[in-house]
């Protein structure tokens, strides 16, 4: 059974720099399609991006294409998710998801899902 772990989130300026890892367990990671979500209190979960497969393919939300890169370390069973320029908009909890299907999968539909990591501005 696959198993999700969140790690890197915390306190960050507007404007700087973050690396969110996203550590499996249980299985091969290189084998699922892994999504990033955010969700922002009272605000609806957001994927934000996804690298598929073997990593033939990457995903961005219009909202975070060109500030944010998603990664895979085989090796390290983990994929991560750089992400620079933070705006306000960027700060939430994000959690990982993995899906044996592509990208696009629904979200309902992933069925292993991480606990999340809190990214908060600071003043």
């Amino acid at each position: 059974q696959l198993q999700l772990v969140e790690s890197g989130g915390g306190l960050v300026q507007p404007g700087g720099s973050l690396r969110l890892s996203c550590a499996a367990s249980g299985s091969t990671l290189d084998h699922y399609a892994v999504l990033w979500f955010r969700q922002a209190p009272g605000k609806e979960r957001q994927k934000v991006s996804c690298i598929s497969r073997h990593s033939t393919n990457t995903y961005y939300a219009e909202s975070v294409r060109g500030r944010f890169t998603i990664s895979r370390d085989s090796a390290k069973n983990t994929v991560y998710l750089q992400m620079n320029s933070l705006k306000s908009e960027d700060f939430a909890v994000y959690y990982c998801a993995a899906g044996r299907a592509s990208c696009f999968e629904p979200r309902d539909h992933l069925p292993f899902w991480g606990q999340g990591t809190q990214v908060t501005a600071s003043s």
